[in-house]
C-alpha cells in the first residue's frame, strides 16, 4: 500500500548548561553529535529512520522552543534526549509539559569504559549523565510525562534493540494519527465486542473510522477492466498453487476472475479514498457474489489493517502493528481463537477465520483454492490456505472497556499442527499460549478481551509496551509469570490507575 511521503525521523536532544564555558560545550557538542550517529548506526537498515542532532540545548527557552518545533514538524516521530552533563532540571519544565511526541530518555555517556589512570577534574566535569539524567529524570515523573528509559551504552546490542523497538512504537503512532479506515457496512449484529467509540479513537488513536454503503464498493470492483483481471490472475499463478479447477479452461475459473475483479476494486476504492484500513460484513455484501477473502488477505499482506464482521478497532490496530513489525522476519495478521485442543499436556489453540488470514505468517507458497463456506448466503469464495510457520509470537487484542480502551497481550509459540488437516478449508495458525492454556484463556476472559485479535511472529511485548505508553492506552500481559489471582488483581489496580490518570 501506499505509505506517507514525510520523511521519517527522531531529533536528538542534548542538555547541559552555560556554566561549562565554551571550551567545554564544544566537546559536549562533538561527543553528543558522535553518540547521535552510532545511535543511528545502530537503528539498522530494516528501520529507515534518521535520527537528527540538534544543537545543545542550555536555557529554559531553548527547550521549549525546541520542544514546540518537535510537537510542530510533522517528520518528527518522537525526541531522544540525554544530559551529557548537568542539565538543572527546572529549565525543562516548560519544555517537558508542552511536549506531544513520545519522549526516549537514553540514560548513556560517550565513552565506554572509564579511562582509569588519566581521569581529572576537567573529566569529571564533561561527564555527568550519571547525575544529570537523574535530575531531568526527577522532572519528568513530578510531571508525569509518558516516557521510555534505557540505560547502557549506544554501542551495546542490548541498548539498539530497546531503542529500535521504541522507533517501531513511534512509528505505529504515528501512522495511527493519520489514519483513515473505511468500514463496509456495519457490525455484526448483536455483537458487544466489536462495538466501541469512534469519537475516543480518533482523540486517543488519531484514526478517523467512517462508513461506506456496501455498494458504493460493488460498483467500483463491476467497473473494473477485463484486461487488468486478466492480468491479475496470470500473477496469482506465479505466485501460487492454484487449484486446476480454477486455472484458465477449469470449471471454477469464473470465481477466480471475480475474486480478483474484487482486489481490484478494494485496492482502487481504498487508494482512491487514502484508507490504510478497512473492515467487511457479512451479514451486508450487498451485490458482491463472494465474500471478499483472497483479496482481503493480499491487501492485510501488502500492510492494509483488517478486521472482519465490522470489527474495525482490531483493523486499526493491525495497521498499527503493521507499520511496527516492516522489515522484521516474521508476520502479522488478523486473527481468531477458533478451537482448542484440550489433551492435559498438549493444549493448543487452532486460529483462524472464515477466510481472513495473513500470508504473511507463512513462508510456504501458499495455495489458492475453493471451498463452500456455509456463512454469508454467497457464491463460493476464493482463499488462500496454508498453516503459519512456527516461532514466537504475541496474540494482541484492542477493546472498549466503556471508559477507555485496553489492549490485552498474550505471549504464546506457534507451533506445526499435531497432524495434517487436509479437510480445514482456511488458513490457519496452531499455538501454545504462555503459561498455559487454561490460565491464557481465564485471564483473556477475565480481562473483557476480544476475539478478534493480531496475531505477530514479527513483534514482541516490549514494542506493544512501548505503543501503549506513547498513546496512555491500557495494557495487560499475559506471560509466563502469570497467574489468575495476580491478574485479576493487576486489572483491579490498572482500572482504578487509568480512571484516575484520566481527570474528572
Amino acid at each position: 500500500m501506499t505509505t506517507s511521503a514525510t520523511p521519517r525521523q527522531v531529533w536528538f536532544l542534548t542538555g547541559s548548561q552555560a556554566l561549562y564555558g565554551q571550551e567545554t560545550l564544544d566537546q559536549v557538542a562533538a561527543q553528543s553529535r558522535a553518540v547521535a550517529a552510532e545511535l543511528a548506526d545502530g537503528l539498522g537498515a530494516d528501520l529507515p529512520v534518521e535520527v537528527v542532532w540538534q544543537p545543545v540545548l542550555l536555557d529554559a527557552v531553548a527547550i521549549h522552543r525546541q520542544v514546540l518545533e518537535a510537537n510542530a514538524d510533522p517528520s518528527c516521530l518522537g525526541v531522544v534526549v540525554w544530559m551529557h552533563t548537568f542539565s538543572p532540571a527546572k529549565m525543562w519544565i516548560a519544555g517537558l509539559d508542552a511536549l506531544a511526541k513520545p519522549l526516549l530518555h537514553l540514560h548513556t555517556q560517550a565513552g565506554m569504559a572509564l579511562p582509569w589512570s588519566t581521569i581529572d577534574m576537567d573529566f569529571m566535569n564533561l561527564n555527568q549523565a550519571a547525575h544529570g539524567d537523574r535530575e531531568v529524570g526527577h522532572v519528568e515523573s513530578r510531571l508525569g510525562v509518558p516516557r521510555k528509559v534505557v540505560a547502557g551504552h549506544v554501542a551495546t546490542p542490548e541498548v539498539r534493540r530497546r531503542v529500535a523497538s521504541w522507533v517501531r512504537a513511534a512509528l505505529g503512532r504515528a501512522e495511527l494519527r493519520q489514519l483513515r479506515l473505511a468500514r463496509f457496512g456495519d457490525n455484526m449484529r448483536d455483537v458487544a465486542v466489536t462495538e466501541g467509540d469512534k469519537v475516543e479513537a480518533q482523540r486517543v488513536l488519531g484514526v478517523s473510522v467512517n462508513t461506506y454503503g456496501v455498494n458504493d464498493l460493488v460498483a467500483v470492483v463491476d467497473a473494473m477492466a477485463d484486461d487488468d483481471v486478466d492480468k491479475l490472475v496470470v500473477e496469482y499463478a506465479d505466485r501460487y498453487a492454484v487449484a486446476p479447477e480454477l486455472l484458465p479452461g477449469g470449471e471454477r475459473h469464473e470465481s477466480l476472475r471475480y475474486g480478483a475483479r474484487i482486489e481490484l476494486g478494494l485496492r482502487a476504492f481504498l487508494t482512491d479514498g487514502g484508507f490504510g484500513a478497512f473492515c467487511t460484513n457479512f451479514q451486508d455484501l450487498g451485490g458482491l457474489r463472494q465474500l471478499p477473502g483472497l483479496a482481503v488477505q493480499r491487501l492485510m499482506a501488502d500492510g492494509y489493517g483488517f478486521g472482519g464482521e465490522g470489527d474495525w478497532k482490531t483493523a486499526v490496530l493491525l495497521r498499527g502493528m503493521k507499520t511496527m513489525a516492516a522489515g522484521l522476519p516474521g508476520g502479522t495478521s488478523f486473527m481468531e481463537d477458533y478451537t482448542y485442543h484440550l489433551v492435559p499436556g498438549e493444549e493448543k489453540v487452532l486460529g483462524a477465520h472464515m477466510l481472513e488470514v495473513c500470508p504473511s505468517l507463512t513462508s510456504a507458497r501458499p495455495s489458492l483454492e475453493i471451498h463452500p463456506l456455509s456463512i454469508g448466503d454467497r457464491e463460493d469464495p476464493v482463499r488462500l490456505r496454508f498453516t503459519a510457520d512456527p516461532g514466537a509470537a504475541v496474540v494482541v487484542g484492542l477493546s472498549d472497556t466503556g471508559d477507555r480502551f485496553r489492549l490485552t497481550l498474550n505471549e504464546v509459540d506457534v507451533v506445526e499442527p499435531d497432524e495434517a488437516l487436509p479437510r480445514l478449508p482456511v488458513a490457519c495458525a496452531v499455538w501454545r499460549p504462555h503459561p498455559s492454556l487454561a490460565t491464557s484463556a481465564e485471564a483473556w476472559l477475565t480481562a473483557g478481551a476480544p476475539h478478534h485479535t493480531v496475531l505477530s511472529t514479527a513483534l514482541d511485548t516490549e514494542t506493544v509496551d512501548d505503543f501503549a505508553e506513547m498513546t496512555r492506552t491500557e495494557l495487560v500481559v499475559i506471560d509466563a509469570a502469570t497467574t489468575p489471582r495476580r491478574f485479576a488483581r493487576e486489572l483491579r489496580w490498572s482500572a482504578a490507575y487509568h480512571r484516575l490518570a484520566r481527570g474528572l
